[in-house]
């Protein structure tokens, strides 16, 4: 696959998803149309040609090389799949039996070991039939049967005491439930996904980095539902482990943290009173945070999503700013996952221009202000009223002039350290609680472990 873009990060992207999951998202480029056709229907065949799902693949076979073409050996793999799924459905019909009943769900205690000791006393279900969950979700999965295997894998995930295939069965799960839309509990995994990723003792710190590079690409899903995936996502991207691993492996993330944090000001511009005002001071030290990695990272990766901030924080170059975001509205409205979040992402980005240029000018022309956010007049004009009544700045409007006139009250500079200390307060909080946490999880890991022994 191919494009003229050259800030596109597809081909960074792809090694860290799911076979499913890069079907998903070229199903997604199809419908934006980003890409030609022709081209996205030969990537789908090669992508799917090894799985299961043998009639989609005749389907796609018939879309490149017309209604008479025809691949024999898929008939075959056919039966095998539906062989082996009435296989699967013999061996595993006793556990999932038992796991129907009322009764037994009512028994089921938090702790895996006294539920695993529980159906093999009354039940004879041994942790070798439990496996058989696990392989029959895995292929339900490949079959491209979302609702089925998610069902499997949470029963294997809640029973078995097999650590390794328990964090794969939530892997399975998480995507899942990203293929079938389901959003809400596609949250819950990746909470899940991230508590077994950050607390498990891994022998080489380099598997953990792996993990967490691949949770961070394939949080970016979040994207498509972007209401209610703009703040979790960015929890996790400024998250430090995982600012870390952005850092380390997969600086390109950068453009998606941006886009997250900068986009997530107007659902914190929907909260009232006190709670607007937590918000919008949460959203700042946000805003500083990023700026600290892309300055750090600017010798690694940038594009003009990142450039934009970076022209407007770091080097307060306004024009170069105009510049950068003009670059970037064609950047997120060509990236298959920002498409969806670029209006908002625009709109944002143009309030922190409006914003720190009304910080650092006392007379401000309005005219000039537009053109800066690549307004015309009469747009500028309404964009300035706007941002004052938003932001009740302590501003008047002269519209003969066509100026706006600011006040800038001085800063107190013992106010100035106490904000500093709050950022720093801030970010120590975060690592102490993430310390604090992957610790009490360990404890709890070697408690489990002595008492099994």
């Amino acid at each position: 696959m191919s494009t003229e873009n050259k800030f596109d990060l597809i081909p960074r992207i792809l090694p860290y998803l799911d076979r499913l999951l890069i079907f998903a998202l070229l199903e997604h480029i199809s419908e934006q149309k980003l890409y030609s056709e022709d081209v996205l229907l030969q990537a789908k065949f090669d992508l799917m040609k090894d799985t299961n799902m043998t009639d989609y693949v005749v389907s796609l076979n018939k879309q490149i090389n017309g209604e008479n073409a025809e691949v024999p050996e898929y008939a075959e793999r056919r039966e095998k799949v539906l062989e082996k799924l009435a296989e699967f459905e013999k061996e595993s019909a006793p556990v999932m039996e038992v796991l129907k009943n009322p009764e037994v769900v009512a028994a089921m205690r938090p702790d895996r070991a006294q539920n695993i000791a529980f159906l093999k006393e009354n039940y004879n279900i041994t942790p070798e039939m439990l496996e058989v969950l696990y392989h029959y979700g895995q292929f339900q999965y490949n079959c491209g049967k979302y609702a089925e295997a998610a069902v499997l894998l949470f029963h294997y995930r809640s029973l078995s005491g097999n650590a390794d295939l328990v964090m794969s069965a939530t892997w399975g799960k998480l995507a899942c439930e990203i293929m079938t839309l389901q959003w809400d509990n596609a949250a819950e995994e990746l909470l899940k996904l991230r508590e077994q990723i950050d607390a498990k003792a891994f022998t080489d710190p380099l598997v953990q980095l792996n993990h967490r590079a691949w949770l961070l690409h394939w949080a970016l899903f979040f994207f498509f539902n972007a209401d209610a995936g703009r703040e979790k996502l960015t929890e996790l991207f400024l998250a430090p482990a995982y600012i870390n691993a952005i850092q380390t492996a997969t600086p390109w993330i950068l453009r998606y943290v941006t886009v997250a944090v900068l986009a997530s000001r107007a659902a914190r511009k929907t909260a009232g009173g006190a709670s607007r005002a937590a918000s919008y001071a949460t959203y700042q030290k946000q805003i500083r945070e990023l700026v600290r990695v892309i300055r750090q990272e600017r010798y690694e990766y940038s594009d003009p999503v990142t450039e934009f901030v970076y022209a407007l924080y770091v080097d307060f170059d306004f024009e170069e700013a105009q510049t950068k975001l003009a670059e970037s509205a064609a950047v997120v409205r060509a990236d298959p996952f920002l498409v969806g979040s670029a209006d908002v992402f625009l709109e944002s980005a143009r309030h922190l221009v409006s914003e720190l240029y009304c910080q650092i000018h006392q007379r401000i022309d309005i005219k000039d202000l537009s053109a800066r956010l690549n307004l015309s007049d009469e747009e500028g004009e309404k964009w300035i009223v706007n941002l004052i009544r938003d932001t009740r700045v302590d501003a008047k409007i002269d519209f003969a002039e066509g100026t706006v006139l600011m006040n800038h009250p001085p800063q107190s500079v013992y106010q100035q350290v106490i904000e500093r200390t709050k950022g720093l307060s801030f970010r120590t909080s975060q690592v102490l609680a993430q310390m604090l946490t992957a610790r009490s999880a360990t404890n709890a890991a070697a408690v489990v472990g002595e008492a099994e022994a």
